[in-house]
């Protein structure tokens, strides 16, 4: 009898575990630390210690003056990807170091978080260990939390986008001609937007680039600084937003709309008022617009 009540108990903890688990609140990004050092020390420092880890760095870059995001992926991304629908999105993850004063804030996206609201087969919780052996991990932050639960199915609001409705940017013959033509657009920067990195995703016609967006006058709506010095106010910054994706699959190219792209990072951002997004309310089609006119066939 005493064994069964162990039994029971036992069975018990674990229901309890699992149900605080799945109810655990997720935050986009993660804080891993912050020291006195420059932006090239604490890059290099940063780079050495995600390759031990086993990251891969695939690109890096800096946005604007005093931050810097450097992007990285690993077999377990890779593989994850190759599991899940639209999967190249999760392909990678964003490490940002950004001045804050005399200090270096390093940062990353929470991996945990990703790959719900991409929809991913796996939740990423090794890529989420690894990163933070390597780099450290001193709090989430970037809204108040959601469920994994409520981030798989997350829109910021009724009517706005979801992860399943994307901006179809162009349709090409094959999956090598829409890789050609992503490629040779990016390399043109037409349209102020370049190339930051590209990952392929393994046993899948799939591929994934990060591109960087520069825009002044009639088209600083789509320029990376601009949007940030609106919504990104806080004392602890949310540099790793960026870049952004476009995703080629198949024959066709996609991105992720801006309603939905940027709210996930800011999902606690006001629709109106100071720093809020009313601010940058021509974003997401003038965004949508630039990615198009880069990758058209």
């Amino acid at each position: 009898m005493r064994i069964k009540s162990v039994l029971l108990f036992a069975a018990l903890s674990v229901a309890t575990f699992s149900a605080q688990a799945a109810d655990a609140l997720l935050k986009p990004f993660v804080l891993a630390s912050q020291s006195e050092a420059t932006l090239s020390e604490k890059s290099a420092q940063v780079k050495t210690a995600l390759g031990a880890a086993g990251f891969s760095v695939v690109g890096d870059y800096s946005p604007y003056a005093g931050a810097s995001v450097i992007i990285v992926t690993s077999d377990a991304l890779k593989k994850n990807a190759a599991a899940s629908e639209h999967g190249g999105y999760g392909a990678v993850q964003r490490v940002s170091l950004t001045q804050a004063g005399k200090e270096v804030q390093v940062s990353y996206t929470n991996p945990v978080y990703m790959a719900n609201v991409y929809r991913m087969a796996g939740d990423l919780s090794g890529v989420s260990a690894a990163l933070e052996k390597s780099l450290g991990r001193i709090e989430e932050f970037g809204a108040k939390g959601m469920t994994a639960k409520a981030a798989r199915k997350y829109h910021y609001m009724i009517g706005m986008e979801y992860f399943d409705e994307p901006s179809e940017l162009a349709t090409y013959d094959s999956y090598e001609d829409a890789v050609k033509g992503v490629e040779a657009g990016l390399a043109k920067n037409t349209n102020g937007v370049s190339k930051v990195y590209r990952v392929d995703i393994p046993g899948k016609q799939e591929s994934v680039f990060g591109v960087a967006m520069k825009g002044s006058g009639d088209k600083k709506y789509m320029d990376e600084h601009f949007i940030m010095s609106e919504i990104d106010f806080h004392d602890v910054k949310s540099t790793a937003h960026l870049p952004y994706e476009v995703l080629v699959s198949g024959n066709k190219v996609y991105a992720l709309y801006a309603r939905f792209r940027i709210a996930i990072n800011f999902p606690d951002l006001s629709m109106m008022g100071s720093n809020s997004f009313m601010n940058i309310m021509k974003t997401p089609e003038a965004i949508r617009l630039a990615l198009e006119g880069t990758v058209k066939k």
